[in-house]
């Protein structure tokens, strides 16, 4: 029987990395760099890389510009063979671009030009619902909204009338629609995001839970908290679960939100346990810090699955 595959929905970018000796203030005047890197990111981008990488079949949809900067952001992915046929390049628009800083305790710092991530049009719209409607069977859908939001829904509502499961990155939070939640399988907010989607200050176990539990109170079928040390909180209307992180040397955070939601996507593709899933996407995140920039961190399956078995022996139900 075939698998399915990840159809990772949102941004493409071309990545501009740099080293600071600390946070960035743009009040401050002019601030050195060094350890200047050219890579591809953006959300979509780096969730299909991370997937492909450990050997499922990748289908990405998002936009790029008709510029010198389109090779940047697709080159690392066409090498791994994900597939590209969905991404169009849009005329007279430039390729997305972040633009990052990364101090020395790893935690960056980015500046975001969507471009042409922001332009799509009802034609658009409906090739993203035909490729969802065709996916295979046992694929999974996971989208962010650093596109245009009205594609996201599109999106959102042909997986959920396909039976497809959705995971959801909400950002940014302003452009979420709290009306699809009930279609949503999994939503996966990091701490800051999840005090913008239920006012709850995320600084403890405890308030991840409860924010978990207002979000599925509204709708959604589970709510994934990341905290800030790195580990996360599941939450659904039978069982809430808790992953500690362990330790590794942050290096650069930068991506590792995005391969959370890939590893998770692809324990969903395996049709792995609920606790294995949410380990596999901890254990993908805690990877990605290790090393400078996005996907190059990203692991293969021998390292996820040493990291893995650490986290899967301390991670348990509250």
């Amino acid at each position: 029987m075939s698998q399915g595959v990840v159809i990772s929905l949102g941004s493409i970018n071309a990545d501009f990395q740099v080293r600071v000796d600390r946070q960035p203030d743009l009040s401050k005047g002019v601030l050195l760099a060094r350890d200047f890197v050219r890579l591809g990111g953006g959300k979509a981008a780096n969730v299909a890389y991370l997937a492909r990488r450990l050997g499922i079949s990748t289908q990405l949809i998002g936009h790029v510009g008709e510029d010198d900067l389109k090779e940047q952001a697709l080159r690392s992915l066409r090498e791994i063979d994900i597939d590209l046929q969905y991404v169009r390049a849009v005329a007279g628009q430039s390729t997305g671009v972040s633009m990052i800083a990364v101090p020395p305790d790893g935690k960056k710092g980015i500046l975001l030009a969507s471009n042409a991530n922001s332009q799509w049009s009802e034609e658009d719209a409906a090739m993203v619902s035909a490729v969802i409607e065709s996916a295979p069977s046992g694929s999974v859908l996971v989208a962010d909204y650093e596109i245009a939001p009205f594609i996201v829904n599109r999106g959102i509502v042909a997986a959920y009338e396909r039976g497809i499961p959705i995971i959801l990155d909400p950002s940014p939070v302003k452009h979420v629609d709290r009306s699809l939640f009930s279609q949503i399988t999994y939503i996966v907010p990091d701490a800051q995001e999840a005090q913008q989607l239920t006012g709850i200050a995320i600084d403890s176990v405890e308030q991840a839970v409860e924010s978990g539990r207002y979000l599925v109170e509204q709708g959604v079928e589970n709510a994934v908290v990341k905290l800030k040390d790195g580990g996360c909180v599941l939450v659904n209307s039978e069982q809430v679960m808790h992953v500690p992180p362990i330790p590794v040397d942050m290096v650069d955070a930068t991506g590792a939100g995005d391969a959370f939601a890939g590893g998770l996507a692809v324990a969903v593709v395996e049709g792995r346990l609920l606790l294995d899933a949410v380990c596999l996407a901890t254990a993908a995140s805690h990877a990605a810090v290790t090393q400078y920039g996005s996907q190059p961190a990203y692991p293969t399956r021998s390292q996820i699955n040493a990291l893995f078995e650490q986290l899967v022996n301390h991670a348990h139900i509250l």
